[in-house]
């Protein structure tokens, strides 16, 4: 009888180490735009801060939060070829 390489169950981890490195990358991208989103508010409930509506925290955090999930995504779907 012959058998057939491609049924057999493979062992060992679900994700190479680059997967884990591009998870790693992924992760710091999304906690520096967490970081920048973070802040701009005021102590005083009554005084308007326009800290809170500059550019880092309207363009750039929320840009590098959607590229963190981006490099997420591809981390989990990167398959190396062999």
């Amino acid at each position: 009888m012959e058998t057939n390489n491609e049924n057999k169950p493979r062992s060992g981890f679900a994700f190479g180490r680059t997967n884990y490195i591009l998870m790693a990358a992924g992760l710091i991208v999304l906690a520096l735009g967490y970081m920048l989103l973070s802040g701009g508010g005021s102590d005083d409930p009554n005084q308007f801060n326009p800290a809170m509506f500059d550019n880092r925290r309207l363009y750039l955090a929320p840009i590098l939060i959607v590229v963190g999930f981006i490099i997420e995504i591809a981390a989990i779907m990167y398959k190396k070829r062999d």
